[in-house]
């Protein structure tokens, strides 16, 4: 007995160490700011690049504002793409949307221009995406988001998801501000209900 008793105690000594360790390092990691969300409300979404401009995220001194801004942008697509194209050349920074780029996004969006709205609150399929009013979105990181140096991978809840949708940014290490890499989020969602033959 006396071996199988050292044994248990040396199993449940083990065991307390690493329970412990694992609830130090999620509560470091808490502090660090891992698994925080952002939350950014506007009076009315920007039909042009100026408009964008003048908003006080533009400043894109955070991923999580840049990453608001792009979907605040994408949600002109069905009135005007190309004040949308000039939203997101700005706030790709140094580089443009690329003929790929503009290409995949109208493939996403056109006869779906209800995705970005799909991801402020109170937008559902039942009241076909339309937002709650003043707008507000919700961006958010997990532990892995800032895995590399200089780049950022954020989250977003859509109404018609399961699951979260990212959007890729990288910052510029000289100005400090970050800028959107890659539009991860427009893969599709569960149509409006006014237009599932199956609802």
């Amino acid at each position: 007995m006396g071996i199988f008793d050292s044994l248990k105690r040396a199993a449940e000594s083990t065991l307390k160490k690493e329970t412990s360790k694992v609830i130090n390092d999620g509560v470091a990691a808490i502090g660090k700011g891992k698994n925080r969300s952002e939350t950014f409300t506007f009076a009315s979404l920007p039909t042009n690049v100026s408009e964008l401009q003048a908003l006080p995220e533009a400043s894109l001194d955070t991923p999580f504002k840049t990453t608001a801004l792009t979907i605040l942008a994408l949600c002109q697509y069905e009135k005007n793409p190309d004040a949308v194209i000039e939203m997101l050349n700005f706030l790709k920074g140094p580089v443009d949307v690329s003929p790929y780029e503009k290409q995949f996004i109208n493939e996403r969006l056109t006869d779906k221009y209800y995705k970005p709205f799909s991801f402020f609150n109170g937008a559902t399929p039942e009241n076909g995406y339309t937002p709650s009013l003043p707008y507000t979105i919700v961006v958010h990181e997990n532990p892995y988001s800032f895995d590399n140096d200089g780049w950022a991978v954020l989250w977003l809840k859509s109404g018609g998801a399961d699951n979260m949708r990212q959007i890729k940014l990288r910052k510029k290490p000289s100005t400090g501000q970050w800028f959107m890499n890659e539009i991860q989020c427009l893969s599709d969602i569960r149509v409006p209900v006014s237009e599932d033959p199956w609802a």
